[in-house]
């Protein structure tokens, strides 16, 4: 697309979702349009919509985002092709996506903004973002979607679950990559989760889940998740994993669950012959957060390239905290000695990290919290890198 394509497209989004309740306007009336347009695709979305809501929005804001930058934005549009054939969507249904988003949008532009010329810069782009996903669906070889069986389910914390499952097949994924996941008891409620260990002949996963207070779904993967029940697991997803330079020395910030994604690449990296300097800061609220230091003891010690630093805010567990998971951060061997605060305002105070490969993983707020102190201190915007925040 031409830049003045690009104007267009963004020029006329960004006017919509400033508007007071734009956003949520957009995505109710987009809906209605394709559900009534279109009832044969309701049964693809779950019946509450709330966060799908959501999440269309900013996924669309991403893109529109990235229209000037096709080597990032192919990419994350191909791999979202080979992940959506888990709903065994095919052209007719792309096409009905297209023409309801426009039709919503030209709803909510008004004809003054919505020109012809606009009309047909959206039809290009509209084209693009499903040309790609199309063509990436169409050339992947791998199934459409991995069926796995639950070997192993421990609640770490009152709120936080291990669980290991058991591939019908083995999946080929990057450490540090995520994907979509079904649970039995919530059809339809397709939840990313990052696997917090390589990927293995064995096909075995294990991902790391906290429950969101007021979540339809990872409270139930938390608290109800049997031994035996199997998951719906989609194509893998995310750029984490895909190292730009393997030589180049890298800091790694992960706060929460965020540990799995950097635990797995760390994992990875321990079968190299070599590896560069990596700083690893883990972060969580309360001391028994940070539930994996163990593991992360265990690679520190063994791979004199790694350095952990455990980061709490609080200095003490909450009332509610009976038991040992964190407790010992000062005690384990090959951890450097845990640090109170902000975990972004401690990074940042360590330096501008200029020479390194940055990742971020956590909530929406403590990545971008995290990465304007790094840039604040001096650590060029390019070389920080982290997951779509939606």
């Amino acid at each position: 697309m031409d830049s003045r394509t690009v104007a267009l497209i963004r020029t006329t989004f960004k006017a919509v979702a400033a508007e007071d309740g734009g956003p949520e306007k957009l995505a109710r009336s987009f809906y209605a349009v394709l559900f009534t347009e279109y009832p044969q695709v309701r049964d693809f979305f779950p019946a509450a919509l709330e966060a799908q809501r959501d999440r269309l929005v900013k996924a669309i804001a991403y893109v529109v985002d990235r229209l000037e930058e096709p080597d990032k934005l192919l990419p994350f549009l191909a791999q979202l092709g080979r992940d959506h054939r888990k709903y065994g969507v095919v052209a007719d249904h792309y096409a009905a996506v297209g023409k309801s988003l426009k039709t919503a949008m030209k709803a909510y532009a008004g004809t003054e903004m919505w020109s012809d010329e606009v009309d047909r810069a959206w039809d290009e782009g509209l084209g693009v973002i499903a040309g790609t996903m199309m063509d990436a669906a169409e050339q992947e070889n791998t199934p459409p979607v991995w069926t796995g069986t639950v070997i192993e389910h421990r609640e770490v914390l009152r709120n936080l679950a291990i669980v290991r499952l058991k591939l019908d097949q083995p999946m080929q994924y990057a450490a540090g990559q995520y994907m979509s996941v079904q649970i039995p008891s919530r059809p339809r409620m397709w939840r990313y989760l990052s696997p917090a260990i390589p990927a293995n002949a064995g096909g075995d996963l294990e991902f790391h889940i906290r429950g969101v207070t007021g979540g339809w779904v990872s409270p139930a993967m938390v608290g109800h998740t049997r031994v035996g029940e199997q998951w719906l697991i989609g194509s893998p997803l995310g750029g984490l994993g895909v190292p730009r330079n393997t030589r180049r020395k890298m800091l790694m910030i992960g706060c929460g669950t965020g540990i799995a994604p950097l635990r797995a690449q760390l994992m990875a990296m321990t079968l190299r012959r070599s590896n560069p300097k990596v700083d690893v800061f883990v972060g969580g609220h309360y001391p028994c957060d940070l539930y994996d230091l163990e593991v992360l003891s265990q690679l520190a010690v063994a791979n004199k390239w790694l350095t952990i630093t455990p980061v709490t805010e609080s200095d003490e567990n909450p009332w509610w905290h009976f038991g040992e998971s964190g407790d010992a951060a000062r005690e384990l061997p090959g951890l450097q000695p845990r640090q109170i605060g902000q975990i972004g305002k401690i990074v940042a105070a360590h330096g501008n990290w200029s020479d390194r490969d940055v990742q971020i993983v956590g909530s929406p707020s403590m990545v971008q919290t995290t990465k304007f102190r790094l840039m604040a201190a001096g650590t060029p915007t390019k070389n920080i890198r982290h997951d779509p925040l939606f």
